[in-house]
């Protein structure tokens, strides 16, 4: 007579593999977050260094493209849009691609490093949901819309630091900074209406940062010839951190990271790992750049964090 294997035999087995797939999801969770955090301080970086955005915006590209051929060539039919299309793949790349880059970079040039971490990260949600509403007839819940509030207070409080100048703090805001935070609110918006596009045509999303990369090939040669570039000005370690810092791991590592923690641990869990974003900024911009925030920037992260905290686990 034959024994019926026990089901407690599994059960072990089973929760191991589970808690470590959690504690893999929350690892590639944290460490995107700490990638995408400091990414704010070395833009800043580039441009004490002497870079302009458009040199940061090259080196990116060229770097993230030649690490993602090989899987490109093997992955991508037709070469090198896939299933996307050309179409799809020239208005995402327009969004998410070298153009949103270089405003971003650009934007660092006025302003502080938390400054970008508090305001991309933050409105991108409010914008996501106020295009959502116009376009797909969507209604956000209360639960949000309180956490959407909280999160543009936040960004008022930044606003009115930037216009105020450096006299309100020390966090390195001087009298243009509000020049630069009107190009993350640009980039929220770039990347709300990319994310929003993105999910109407249920994309992949390595084949979108594979073509979105590979596109941006072809537009690098016109911000070289059209915008000023000082690479050839530079000292080798410092195109050597943009290139390594923004190209593999920005452009590919994040990448893979990002999918990973959504993989293990679903969408949702995984866009829970955002609000820390301006916590990584603050800290590396305080010791790598020397620049603090003052007290009206900690009350604003504090309330975007919150706020971001909120609409994110709200439905």
């Amino acid at each position: 007579m034959t024994e019926r294997a026990s089901p407690a035999v599994d059960l072990p087995s089973t929760t191991a593999i589970a808690r470590r797939r959690l504690w893999l999801g929350i690892a590639c969770g944290l460490l995107t977050s700490l990638i995408w955090g400091v990414q704010a301080v070395v833009s800043r970086q580039s441009v004490a260094d002497g870079l302009t955005a458009a040199d940061v915006t090259i080196l990116r590209f060229a770097v993230a493209s030649l690490l993602l051929l090989p899987l490109a060539l093997r992955r991508m039919r037709p070469f090198p849009v896939g299933r996307l299309g050309w179409r799809r793949a020239a208005i995402l790349t327009a969004l998410a691609g070298a153009p949103y880059a270089l405003v971003l970079v650009g934007g660092a040039a006025f302003a502080p490093a938390l400054h970008a971490s508090v305001i991309v990260p933050g409105l991108i949600p409010v914008m996501t949901v106020a295009l959502a509403f116009a376009v797909l007839g969507e209604r956000p819940g209360i639960l949000r819309m309180i956490g959407l509030a909280f999160v543009l207070a936040g960004i008022a409080a930044f606003g009115s630091q930037a216009l105020g100048g450096a006299a309100l703090g020390a966090s390195g805001a001087g009298e243009r900074a509000w020049i630069g935070d009107l190009f993350f609110v640009a980039n929220a918006v770039m990347w709300s209406v990319f994310g929003l596009l993105a999910r109407r045509w249920g994309t992949d999303a390595i084949d979108v940062t594979i073509a979105t990369c590979l596109l941006s090939l072809l537009v690098l040669p016109v911000f070289a010839l059209t915008m000023p570039m000082r690479i050839s000005e530079v000292v080798w370690s410092a195109i050597a951190l943009q290139a390594v810092y923004q190209g593999a791991l920005v452009g590919v590592g994040a990448l893979f990271l990002y999918t990973k923690s959504v993989e293990l641990l679903g969408a949702a869990r995984a866009t829970l790992f955002l609000p820390l974003n301006p916590v990584v900024t603050a800290l590396a911009g305080a010791a790598l750049l020397g620049e603090y925030p003052s007290l009206i920037e900690v009350a604003g992260m504090l309330l975007v964090i919150a706020g971001m905290s909120v609409a994110l686990r709200a439905r």
